[in-house]
């Protein structure tokens, strides 16, 4: 539709005022949308701003655009993403656009071009020199943080928050989030915590998405006629959950309906032009199991042309992966299978093959990927189809319904911008899926942002080493989760508050001629109080009851309102009064567990801090110290083990294998009996004497306790620092390569983090390194 001279005039005096944006958005090949424009436009304004849109809709634009702001302004840019795949995928972009002496990337292990003006890096690693207090944040004038609804995940996200409350106040920070029903509630809050903010939203997706389901070999929409379900569908599940039986003893059959094998489903998406397509499964052996039925149903669904470009990225990705490890990576089935269009992506995964995954599937080679939950997780892996085979997944502690928001997240990424006219979200049918659940999470437009932060032991010492001890206490407060718990109590204040002036109203409405009808009706409270709890009391207890109850109807009688006419009309108004108070007293308690609640979890562990003598006279002692350069999930653990006489009496292999029981979380329960090195068991009793000790504290006051060492990884590790080859370790463990590599990379930065702590280990930490950081675990530092 054409716009009115009116419209052109507003929109020509727009383009004049921000000619920076008008110059950035000449560099792509399409026209910006306007929530782009707007949150382009705030930020040339100099304000901090919050894009919250769907996925694939380019709200990384913004972020981009700050890159560009930086660059003319002669200050710097720092890119954070919550995973070191993103990162390189953005510093990979960023190369392109302005140059390998402009961009540099840090991700915990690895450093390229750190003093560039643009600088792409994880999460934590600004975190980490925020709390360093270092030279790099002084020119530092955009912060762009991606995926920041990440702030949710129970494991990492109190990092956001820490940022976001401790960056200085003059850098501007650029949040891009996914679409949340509480956007203004977060923006609220980052407005309190940074200054000027401006909140820009977007539902609508760039390419339409519609719903199916697929049931039995019928593909079938699962909406109709503006967000009905489909009735075919209900008529379909209804006729297969017949009862049968005889009278008395009815129940439903097993569905009739037959589901399809995967290498069908794979066909049905092909017959109707649904490739490339992602299909979850979340299980990694699900995953791994379904390309091998591909495989064996001889499922082809790339041309030559297409296989010779496979091959030819292949051999360039994985060059440096040495022959003699082929064949316990799988490696020609794997190739055989890429070849075929067809692959897994998961977390298990040496990384080199992820990557040459993704790379593939971006230039529209792979036709179908098998993936876990992690693909969701802002990788630009775009798909015309994402297909769930179920809507349960495990959620780090047990099996969980998909929830909305993870819905969403999972099916945004259908529909590829420039080249699908619409994307398609497909759920297969089973007797646990039906069209109500899938209707359900398909229609919900509610899944709120909720904070997950919590102080840690690292948090508190570097906060109380900054600020000290009160003002670290308060500047806790600042969280988004206080925020939202005062926002919950500002409700229950208000109810409270009503309810006491109802209670006030209704006493002061009831005036007895005869005498103070209160003391009258608080006894008969305490009469039907003691009947209440007669029967759960002892024999004792029950003479004593009923001795009290005989006093107080003997007070009642004698009390001048009993022989009140209206005395009954009374009480009932007084009655009332009484069901408030216990109201009130219930919601004032709920106000006291939410109020302060995270400064008070914070005085708890200070109480421990200072136990453990990490703290003196409100300051960090010389151990407190240590602690402030220990980032890991058992911080205080790691903080423990120093400052014993474990490490220096260790061999490198040794430390090696008692530092992976820091870092290795099994997927399924820990070996009874894990195979440890007779080196190591000694260190071993004493590492878990140590956790022991610092759990019971925990217990004592009330605080979660760190994770326990898992030793399963213990002897894998020992092995390869003792320069044992790969395809000689997985042999002998069932541990994933990718979950090997992982932790082998986990084990260096931790290595690292000793290093700057204790220089007396200097030369025991710098032979760990060499002698764990080769091959695959050295080439990984950089895919990873």
């Amino acid at each position: 539709m054409s716009k009115s001279p009116a419209e052109q005039f507003a929109e020509s005096k727009l383009r004049g005022k921000y000619s920076n944006l008008r110059t950035f958005s000449e560099g792509y090949a399409f026209p910006l949308d306007d929530f782009q424009k707007i949150g382009c436009r705030h930020l040339e304004d100099g304000k901090s701003v919050l894009v919250a849109a769907p996925t694939g809709a380019g709200k990384t634009i913004v972020g981009e655009f700050a890159t560009y702001l930086a660059t003319n302004q002669g200050i710097r840019c720092y890119y954070t993403t919550p995973i070191k795949a993103l990162s390189n995928q953005k510093y990979q972009e960023f190369v392109g656009k302005y140059g390998e002496s402009r961009v540099g990337l840090l991700t915990g292990d690895t450093s390229v071009n750190s003093n560039a003006e643009i600088l792409v890096m994880t999460t934590e690693v600004l975190r980490n020199m925020i709390y360093a207090k270092s030279t790099d944040i002084e020119n530092l004038g955009y912060v762009v943080l991606d995926e920041v609804h990440y702030l949710a995940d129970r494991f990492r996200g109190a990092v956001w928050e820490e940022i976001l409350i401790h960056l200085p106040e003059r850098i501007h920070v650029v949040a891009l989030s996914a679409t949340v029903s509480n956007a203004e509630e977060f923006g609220e809050w980052l407005g309190k915590v940074r200054g000027d903010t401006e909140v820009v939203l977007s539902e609508t997706r760039p390419v339409p998405l519609y719903q199916h389901i697929l049931i039995g070999n019928r593909l079938l929409d699962l909406f109709v006629d503006e967000g009905r379900v489909n009735p075919e569908i209900i008529r379909l599940e209804k006729k297969s959950r017949v009862l049968i039986g005889q009278r008395g003893n009815w129940h439903e059959r097993e569905s009739q309906i037959n589901q399809l094998t995967r290498p069908e489903v794979i066909e049905v998406l092909d017959d109707r032009n649904y490739l490339p397509a992602i299909y979850f499964i979340f299980s990694r052996a699900g995953c791994d199991a379904a390309v091998e039925q591909a495989l064996r149903a001889n499922i082809n669904l790339t041309n030559r042309d297409e296989r010779l470009l496979i091959r030819e990225i292949i051999d360039r990705k994985t060059a440096e992966l040495p022959s003699e490890d082929f064949g316990i990576l799988g490696f020609g089935a794997w190739c055989e299978a890429a070849e075929r269009g067809i692959a897994a992506h998961h977390a298990g995964l040496l990384p080199m093959f992820k990557e040459t995954i993704e790379e593939l599937f971006q230039r529209g080679l792979l036709k179908i990927v098998f993936a876990t939950e992690t693909l969701a997780l802002g990788i630009n892996m775009p798909a015309r189809t994402v297909f769930l085979e179920k809507l349960i997944k495990w959620n780090g502690e047990s099996h969980a319904p998909v929830s909305p928001g993870e819905y969403t997240q999972l099916t945004g990424r259908a529909g590829r911008r420039g080249i699908d006219i619409e994307g398609n979200a497909v759920v297969m049918w089973s007797d646990q899926i039906d069209s109500s659940m899938a209707a359900s999470l398909a229609s919900t437009r509610t899944y709120p942002l909720r904070s997950s932060f919590n102080p840690t032991y690292n948090m508190s010492a570097n906060l109380i080493s900054r600020f000290g001890k009160e003002r670290a206490r308060s500047s806790l407060s600042a969280s988004f989760a206080q925020f939202q718990a005062d926002r919950g109590v500002s409700g229950l204040l208000r109810q409270i508050a009503r309810n006491r002036d109802a209670i006030e109203t209704l006493q002061k409405s009831e005036v007895c001629h005869l005498g103070d009808f209160l003391i009258y009706a608080k006894m008969r409270e305490e009469i039907s109080i003691l009947e209440r709890s007669y029967r759960s009391r002892e024999k004792r207890n029950r003479i004593e009851i009923d001795t009290r109850i005989g006093e107080l109807r003997r007070e009642l009688k004698s009390h001048p309102c009993h022989q009140c006419p209206e005395r009954e009309n009374h009480a009932r108004k007084f009655e009332k009064a009484f069901r408030l108070e216990r109201e009130t007293a219930g919601l004032s308690e709920r106000v006291s567990t939410r109020t302060n609640v995270i400064p008070r979890t914070f005085d708890r562990v200070v109480h421990v801090l200072q136990k453990m003598h990490y703290l003196e006279d409100e300051k960090l002692s010389e151990k407190g110290k240590t602690l402030i350069r220990i980032y890991a999930e058992s911080d205080l653990l790691l903080a423990e083990i120093i400052h014993s006489e474990v490490f220096p009496n260790l061999s490198a292999p040794d430390l090696v294998a008692v530092l992976s029981a820091l870092v290795y979380e099994g997927r399924g329960e820990k070996s009874k009996i894990p195979r440890i090195p007779k080196s190591v068991e000694m260190p071993m009793k004493e590492v878990t004497s140590t956790w022991r000790r610092i759990v019971n504290l925990e217990d004592e006051h009330g605080l979660a306790s760190q994770r326990e060492p898992n030793f399963d990884l213990a002897w894998s590790a020992y092995r390869w620092a003792n320069g044992y080859q790969l395809n000689s370790i997985l042999r002998e463990t069932e541990i994933p390569v990718g979950d090997f590599v992982r932790n082998m990379r986990q084990i260096i930065d931790l290595l690292g983090q000793l290093r700057g702590v204790n220089i007396s280990l200097k030369n025991l930490v710098k032979d760990a390194i060499v002698r764990i950081d080769r091959g695959v675990i050295a080439y990984s530092a950089i895919v990873s």
